[in-house]
């Protein structure tokens, strides 16, 4: 089963730039969206064989995540539950017999980290929602975490030490997701590799330059683990600031 992520940053944008070509080429059994910025009716995707799921921002042009699966959910939930985080269409859930998938925006801690106070309570609610989840079968998570974990995963570590997406208290975060037992599943089967990022910002050549950020996972339940077969990275997939990322797992 082949399961695509990527952080399209506008599908309307994207679909200018060769969306629907990089869909039919990746041919996955679920492929998810973030930051796709529209509402309904703005986007008429035909995508013959899925079913397909939104979850709109309140705010017009912002955040908003979608799901186009082969293989129709046995149910579909929008956000969290919380009304304070559900207005901004970050979470999709869909229940198969034998996992959840759950995909994610999470909230960019912003310039001058004016938002880091509201990302660490998103974090602790979608943590507890993940675990909530898990309670009842696997939980396979994907999406942009808006976190480079360790130093290994951007290319300027030192420099950007306090800026969003790289604070100690984002990091943490992370790291308590993991010591709850989810698998970065990127990590597990390439521990050590460099210079493999999916985000480059716009300014400063940033991607010719490859001075890019890891911060699109994928991320399992410990029970999955065995069931886990490959991931990988598309970096030469272009259309958006983000690259698509890819976890290939036995269900």
């Amino acid at each position: 089963m082949k399961l695509i992520s990527w952080n399209v940053n506008g599908i309307r944008a994207c679909i200018g730039k060769g969306f629907e070509e990089s869909f039919h080429a990746l041919d996955a059994d679920i492929f998810c969206l973030q930051e796709t910025k529209c509402q309904g009716g703005q986007v008429n995707l035909a995508l013959p064989g899925y079913h397909q799921y939104w979850n709109y921002a309140n705010r017009r042009g912002y955040s908003g995540t979608a799901v186009f699966t082969k293989e129709e959910p046995m149910s579909v939930t929008y956000g969290l539950g919380i009304e304070e985080h559900d207005k901004e269409g970050r979470v999709i859930t869909l229940e198969y017999d034998k996992f959840y998938l759950v995909t994610v925006y999470t909230p960019n801690s912003q310039s001058e980290l004016r938002r880091l106070e509201y990302r660490m309570q998103w974090e602790a609610d979608f943590l507890a929602y993940l675990l909530k989840l898990q309670e009842n079968k696997p939980v396979i998570c994907c999406g942009d975490f808006n976190v480079a974990h360790q130093e290994i995963d951007l290319k300027n570590p030192k420099t950007n030490r306090k800026n969003a997406g790289f604070t100690d208290e984002e990091r943490t975060c992370f790291t308590r997701m993991l010591e709850s037992g989810f698998i970065d599943t990127f990590r597990y089967f390439y521990p050590n590799q460099e210079g493999i990022y999916s985000w480059w910002s716009y300014r400063f050549k940033a991607r010719e330059k490859n001075a890019g950020w890891r911060i699109d996972y994928f991320i399992t339940s410990p029970q999955l683990k065995d069931r886990l077969k490959d991931a990988a990275i598309h970096t030469d997939i272009m259309g958006s600031d983000h690259c698509p990322v890819e976890l290939q797992i036995d269900l």
